[in-house]
């Protein structure tokens, strides 16, 4: 049969249900136990459970089935000479798998030594229109399974449980978090300008201000200016919005944890990172993952490493020859490019490059977690720089499994120092063309010109953590519903 035919037949078995006096779809139905619960209820015991039917094996004049809900599934039992001959018939030709029905009964063990409900009483809750896809000849298609991710979550018990954990890591940090005194706050996702990191932001009109608006690419500025205004520790999660590429690690919004703290610098927050690790791995009773076809050790502590050393033994030379204080030297890095074999153009800004040479010739050696630390001047401007070295700051990035999962600063807080890095930024904007530098903050300036208490801070990306701790190498298994190419049916 074509779909239309096929969804012309579940409108056709609406029409009967009604027909017949039943309605297909009530406002409400009370249960008095989840699927889960249920199964541990002694034999004997009568239930009333709710839930999709995802199996039916439908006989004369009995019938099983089963009911699936948030908790698990549980077989029922349907016979004619329980619930009425009328009633088996509606069962029997007018439900199907996908449909929601409640069940009252009574436990008892089958032969086989199965836990069921023997079926008193049967409501149909709401009639399924279109069939369900097949358990294993449904959603393959991986565009397919995220563009229709509520079948997918039906169909699929492991990707339900990916969204599970993923709200237990979320828990588990807010745990940490708040035990250590962190206040968790909202700030604003609309901004006059997005500021806080390096990238291009998406931007929407506002009709009544007339004016144009950013989503923000970060929430580090609002969060510093409630350290300035007095709180000791702020932290929020939240979605930011990047107009970036989407691949298997980047999606255009998605969500960040980030935390500042009064007093603290780089290396409070590198144990503070640990600590939320250490939570998370507890609570889904984990020591190792394998990621990538890798296995990953998440014992804390981990390693902490010295980049200017990394770049010495991988590079040959001094990081500091490729920087002019607190900018790059162009020329310099150029000859090391080329001398490493890493591809660039004239155009490509000098921050890009030094990335490149950082991914081809370092980042390709972390697989355990690791922490690196202490990166140029010139791709940093809101970190405190080294004591004594001006072209460094105290940040570290935090790698696992190959992958950047955390960013932290010793948070700059003099605030003209500050503006003259964000006075580079913009520098590099306009003669380098660099879309991706921040922007200069006049705002922010002036709040840190009231005074900004040495602060912590740290950024985590919740996608990638949860990649790491699901084993899954692309971010759209880890979120929900991820941006996907418009089709034409998107089209109104």
């Amino acid at each position: 049969m074509t779909k239309d035919v096929i969804v012309n037949e579940g409108y056709r078995k609406i029409f009967l249900l009604r027909e017949k006096g039943i309605e297909p779809f009530p406002r409400r139905f009370k249960t008095t136990h989840m699927a889960a619960q249920a199964l541990l209820q002694p034999e004997g015991s009568r239930v009333i459970v709710a839930g999709r039917i995802v199996l039916m094996r439908v006989m004369g004049k009995a019938s099983f089935a089963h009911v699936k809900d948030s908790t698990g599934r549980i077989q029922i039992y349907i016979k004619r000479d329980n619930i009425g001959g009328e009633n088996y018939e509606v069962f029997r030709k007018l439900l199907n798998v996908g449909d929601f029905v409640g069940v009252e009964g009574e436990l008892f063990v089958t032969r086989t030594g199965e836990k069921t409900i023997n079926v008193k009483r049967l409501v149909v809750l709401s009639k399924s229109v279109r069939p369900m896809p097949e358990k294993w000849h449904g959603l393959t298609d991986p565009e397919l399974r995220y563009r229709e991710r509520y079948l997918d979550i039906v169909s699929n018990d492991e990707v339900r449980n990916i969204f599970i954990v993923r709200s237990r890591i979320i828990a588990a940090m807010r745990q940490v978090l708040d035990g250590r005194g962190y206040f968790e706050v909202e700030t604003p996702i609309l901004c006059s300008q997005a500021g806080g990191a390096s990238a291009r932001p998406f931007f929407t009109y506002h009709n009544v201000y007339k004016k144009e608006l950013a989503l923000r690419i970060a929430t580090e500025l609002y969060l510093k200016k409630l350290i300035i205004g007095g709180f000791d520790g702020v932290y929020e999660i939240g979605r930011v919005f990047r107009n970036e590429g989407i691949d298997t690690r980047h999606n255009p919004e998605f969500t960040m944890l980030e935390a500042y703290k009064a007093y603290a610098d780089y290396n409070d927050m590198a144990d503070l990172l640990e600590d939320i690790f250490y939570a998370c791995c507890r609570v889904l009773n984990i020591e190792s993952v394998i990621y990538d076809g890798k296995k990953v050790n998440l014992k804390v502590p981990y390693r902490r490493i010295y980049l200017p050393d990394e770049w010495k033994s991988e590079c040959k030379e001094d990081i500091h020859e490729v920087l002019k204080g607190k900018s790059f030297d162009r020329e310099k890095l150029e000859k090391l490019a080329l001398r490493l074999n890493v591809e660039y153009s004239r155009e490509l800004p000098s921050a890009k490059i030094f990335e490149r040479i950082f991914e081809h010739k370092i980042l390709r050696k972390f697989n355990e977690p690791v922490f690196v630390r202490d990166y140029p001047t010139a791709i940093t401007p809101l970190a405190k720089c080294k004591e004594g070295d001006e072209a460094l700051v105290e940040r570290f990035e935090f790698f696992a499994g190959g992958e950047e999962i955390a960013n932290a600063y010793t948070e700059l807080n003099d605030p003209q120092d500050q503006k003259e890095r964000l006075q580079e930024q913009m520098r590099q904007r306009n003669e380098e063309r660099n879309q991706e530098t921040d922007i200069l903050d006049k705002d922010f300036i002036e709040a840190m010109e009231y005074g900004m208490p040495p602060t912590g801070g740290i950024g985590i990306g919740i996608d990638r953590m949860t990649m790491l701790l699901t084993g899954k190498s692309s971010i759209r298994e880890v979120i929900l519903f991820p941006l996907l190419k418009p089709t034409t049916s998107d089209e109104i």
